[in-house]
């Protein structure tokens, strides 16, 4: 196992991430405990010294399967990792009685990581009123009482969104986890998230590195041109090499959901072995070419003055790429949280104006009512 060195500690260079444990009959709820705690001293044999869990992860049960699992090993031996659920603005007022239940629920004293969970626009302003809801001073004071050993933030937010928390505490965050991959270092601007947490002198801990799985295998193609340049590495292997690459990277976790994976991905990460520059630009040139059908929208802003309805149509392009190219998920709705009802993509009036003042040419009243019918709107 590959280690890299943080403040003090030597941490794995791969973390068990709890979000995706073996479940049982597809219930994300029924987590599979014999399987879960199979993976757990697997990795633990290996050297994973790294666990990430969360408050709302397997409804609630992610918690308590790896806190018993991992109680059967001296609590020196690992570091546990888990977050305020800010994801849900209900929890912004019981920062303290969740996190005295967190500490029951994994069996600690202690959590070595603790995280603001996903800074985003949906949040964060709750996340900076600290008068109101005093999370931040909260927190602060369990680190003081040893409670929380190191203090970050998780964000599948914007820049600019992750730039207004660092600047409110930025000075206090020791950690910054980013969704972070090959595909999003352009599409999710990953690059400059990991160019702002370097200003700030913020070491990145990597979450989704294979995407949801959707990087864990390629198109035929694809994955020729890669074994051209590395005959003997697998397609996820790539991925982790990418990570690899970055030097601001310390932590990648993976949501491991069965044993075989966690072998697979313990046994690359065995072996540090970054990209080159070739193999680099082949790598992104791949994820370009799976940019293909994403709307070409350069934020110009011509159409925003043209649409009667106010709407932030470069924004909301945004949010419908990232829908589309995920095939749905959590993203693009939790970003529209943070925006009124009226300036929702099922706004649009269908008037065109918008259309005959975009360089690109994009059809954007199709675009918005194909949205507003995957958000059910």
């Amino acid at each position: 196992m590959i280690y890299r060195r943080f403040q003090d500690l030597e941490l794995s260079a791969l973390g068990l991430g709890a979000m995706r444990l073996p479940v049982l009959e597809g219930d994300d709820e029924r987590i599979d405990v014999p399987a879960a705690e199979e993976m757990v001293a697997w990795a633990m044999e290996k050297g994973v010294n790294y666990y990430d869990t969360a408050w709302g992860y397997h409804g609630g049960n992610s918690e308590l399967v790896l806190g018993a699992a991992l109680s059967r090993y001296p609590r020196e031996s690992f570091y546990l990792a888990s977050k305020f659920p800010g994801y849900d603005l209900s929890n912004m007022p019981k920062v303290r009685e969740i996190f005295e239940k967190q500490l029951e629920k994994c069996r600690v004293d202690y959590f070595d990581f603790y995280l603001f969970h996903n800074v985003c626009e949906m949040n964060i302003d709750a996340y900076l009123d600290d008068g109101k809801y005093g999370i931040y001073s909260y927190l602060m004071e369990q680190k003081r009482l040893g409670r929380i050993r190191h203090l970050g933030f998780s964000s599948h937010g914007s820049v600019e969104t992750i730039r207004r928390f660092l600047e409110a505490y930025g000075k206090d965050m020791e950690f910054g986890q980013l969704q972070l991959n090959y595909v999003d270092w352009s599409f999710q601007a990953d690059k400059e998230k990991v160019e702002l947490l370097k200003e700030w002198s913020i070491p990145v801990w990597v979450m989704e590195p294979l995407r949801g799985g959707r990087l864990a295998s390629l198109p035929a193609a694809d994955e020729a041109k890669l074994r051209v340049l590395r005959p003997g590495e697998t397609v996820p292997a790539w991925a982790f090499r990418f990570l690899q690459s970055i030097p601001e990277v310390t932590v990648t976790l993976s949501g491991m959901s069965n044993l075989e994976q966690l072998r697979e991905n313990i046994t690359i990460w065995e072996t540090d072995a970054p990209l080159n520059g070739e193999e680099r630009e082949t790598l992104l040139g791949i994820a370009e070419g799976m940019m293909t059908g994403i709307l070409p929208c350069t934020a110009c802003h011509y159409c925003v003055s043209h649409c009667p309805m106010g709407l932030d149509i470069p924004r909301l392009l945004e949010l419908y790429n990232e829908h589309s190219f995920t095939g749905g998920g959590f993203i693009a709705p939790m970003a529209l949280q943070a925006i009124p009802a009226e300036k929702h993509p099922s706004a649009c009036v269908g008037c065109r104006s918008c259309e005959a003042v975009c360089p690109q040419g994009i059809k954007i009243s199709e675009a918005m009512a194909d949205f507003a019918r995957r958000l059910g709107n």
